[in-house]
């Protein structure tokens, strides 16, 4: 049975974390870390684990807690692990990482983008990105997995097998994306109250997202060289789902049969990513609360450029179901336990 700690267990990735891991068979949550809610019960938190979740929140010191698990998830602010990470949690304990404080190989462009002053640098070269369609084996023998972001995993993982097979122009790719609510966290935020989101819908962190340069840096690995792509959030008034539409302009004349042939090759035998039937376009609401990420293309042969589209929900695969899925791999566990729940629906 493997023992699992959660720092950060009350914020939405967090509860989710909780909702995946209490369905694993070969899994158990041995405590819940929350530093704003410490010595509360965290059914009192999350009504809906009245009965089920019996235990009180402890708090976030990683470095005592550490001890009681096997393997800790941070779902926590970027900077907190950075500052607390050291040899001996490693030495310990597997950790797997929400934040973006080891996607990012170089620490300069961590800082800058992020704001902050990277406090554990010499972590970062032996985080392995965890993306599992593309990094499996390297996630199998890692102490510490950097768990990609929402926007991340679906722009990425839609994109990737052709700017892998040099199908297209990566310098001309073109990610509009849009997600969920839940996307900012649980924290109170002006921006994110009902009466500013509801009937609304914007773009926002426009040629500056913080995801930017995560994409740009896993789609460089896939084209041999540094590339660099035109990514523009939105905001939409749902709870959960990401989608992105990525336009891309195509090196050669493609037919639909060529496309699809490439990503079979890459995700024909991949559990939770579904390449759909001609014409049908992905849509959030059939991956909602699931770990699938459902992508499909269309070529616009008049303009010489892909559109590429894909979906997932930002708390499962783009947060959470992803978190457990590397923790299986990193147990030796079946990749997919705990995770092969239906979508939602309606």
């Amino acid at each position: 049975m493997i023992k699992a700690g959660i720092i950060g267990a009350t914020g939405y990735a967090g509860g989710e974390l909780v909702r995946i891991l209490l369905g694993h068979k070969n899994a158990e949550i041995k405590w819940f870390g929350s530093k704003n809610y410490t010595g509360k019960g965290y059914s009192s938190i999350y009504q809906n684990m009245f009965q089920i979740v019996e235990e009180n929140c402890l708090d976030d010191n990683i470095k005592e807690l550490a001890a009681q698990v096997d393997v800790i998830f941070t779902a926590t602010p970027q900077g907190y692990l950075a500052s607390v990470l050291t040899e001996d949690i490693l030495n310990r304990v597997k950790v797997v990482d929400l934040s973006a404080d080891y996607r990012i190989k170089d620490v300069s462009v961590y800082e800058k983008w992020y704001q902050l002053t990277h406090q554990s640098p010499q972590f970062i070269e032996e985080a392995v990105y965890g993306l599992c369609e593309i990094n499996r084996e390297k996630v199998k023998s890692a102490r510490l997995v950097a768990n990609p972001g929402c926007y991340t995993t679906c722009s990425i993982l839609t994109a990737y097998p052709l700017v892998k097979e040099g199908l297209i122009d990566p310098d001309s790719l073109i990610i509009d994306a849009k997600s969920g609510t839940s996307g900012a966290g649980r924290g109170a935020k002006l921006p994110n109250l009902f009466c500013e989101v509801n009937e609304n819908m914007k773009a926002y962190g426009v040629a500056g997202h913080r995801h930017t340069p995560e994409i740009e840096e896993q789609l460089s690995y896939a084209a041999g060289r540094e590339i660099r792509v035109s990514f523009t959030p939105h905001l939409v008034p749902m709870n959960r789902g990401i989608l992105v539409t990525e336009y891309a302009a195509m090196k050669e004349n493609l037919t639909s049969e060529q496309v699809r042939a490439v990503y079979d090759k890459y995700y024909g035998n991949e559990k939770f990513i579904r390449v759909l039937k001609e014409d049908v376009c992905p849509e959030t609401k059939w991956v909602e609360g699931s770990n699938y990420t459902d992508i499909n293309f269309k070529i616009d042969g008049r303009t010489g450029r892909i559109v590429l589209m894909g979906a997932l929900d930002n708390l499962v695969k783009g947060a959470a179901g992803q978190a457990v899925q590397n923790m299986n791999l990193l147990f030796g566990e079946k990749e997919s336990e705990g995770l092969e729940f239906v979508p939602l629906f309606p």
